[in-house]
C-alpha cells in the first residue's frame, strides 16, 4: 500500500495546489499564494500545515524502506480498502470546493485584500469545505499506510487548520465582510454542517 499512498498524495498535491495555481493564474493573473508569514498565528499554522504534508509524505517512504513498522491492528486489506476510498473522494472533494471558490481562492491571508465572499455550493453546508475535505484525505492516506509518522502528520494537520481558521481566517473575514460574514457564520458550520456556527458574530463585526 506504500506505493498506492505516495501515488495518491502525489495526486493531491498535482491537483490541490498545481492545477489550482495554474487555474487562478490563467484567471487573475496571480498565483493565489499570499505566504505563511505575517502574525504568529499564520506562522503557526503555515509551519504545522507544511510539516503536516512533509509527515504525509514521509509515512510512506519510510514503510517502503522499512525503517517504520505499520500499525498491526489497523494494517489490513479492510482499512486499506477505506483508506484509498477516503483519500480518492477527499481529493475529488478538495478539487470541487476549489473550483467552487472561484477567483477568491488564496493560500494565505493578506490583510489588505478584499475578495468576494463565497457562501454557494459547497460553501452554502460549511464554511470551510476544501479543508472539510483535506482531513479525510489526510486520514484515507494514514489508512494505507498506518504508522505513528502518518498518524502524526494527521494530528498536525488538524491543529494547523484549526489555527489558520479560527485565529487568522475567521477575524480576517469578519473585518473584510463585516455583518454579511457574521451572518453567514451563524448560519453555517465550521467543517462539518450545523457544527461551530459562530453565534456571536454579529455583534464582533
Amino acid at each position: 500500500m506504500p506505493v498506492l499512498s505516495l501515488a495518491l498524495y502525489g495526486l493531491y498535491l498535482a491537483l490541490a495546489f498545481g492545477l489550482r495555481t495554474l487555474i487562478q493564474l490563467r484567471r487573475t493573473g496571480s498565483s493565489g499564494f499570499k505566504g505563511i508569514g505575517g502574525t504568529p498565528a499564520e506562522r503557526i499554522a503555515g509551519v504545522g500545515f507544511t510539516a503536516a504534508l512533509l509527515l504525509g509524505a514521509a509515512a510512506p517512504v519510510l514503510a517502503l524502506l522499512d525503517w517504520v513498522e505499520p500499525i498491526a491492528v489497523l494494517d489490513t486489506d479492510a482499512v486499506h480498502v477505506v483508506g484509498a476510498a477516503l483519500a480518492v473522494l477527499g481529493i475529488g472533494a478538495t478539487l470541487y470546493a476549489q473550483i467552487m471558490m472561484g477567483s477568491s481562492w488564496r493560500i494565505g491571508v493578506d490583510p489588505q485584500e478584499r475578495t468576494e465572499l463565497v457562501t454557494s455550493g459547497p460553501f452554502a453546508l460549511v464554511r470551510n469545505p476544501i479543508f472539510s475535505a483535506t482531513v479525510p484525505t489526510a486520514l484515507g492516506l494514514t489508512l494505507l499506510v498506518p504508522s505513528w509518522v502518518a498518524i502524526a502528520g494527521v494530528v498536525g494537520l488538524a491543529i494547523a487548520l484549526e489555527v489558520q481558521v479560527r485565529v487568522v481566517e475567521e477575524p480576517y473575514l469578519l473585518r473584510a465582510h463585516g455583518a454579511a460574514y457574521a451572518s453567514y457564520a451563524a448560519r453555517v458550520g465550521r467543517f462539518a454542517p450545523g457544527v461551530g456556527r459562530i453565534r456571536g458574530g454579529a455583534s464582533q463585526a
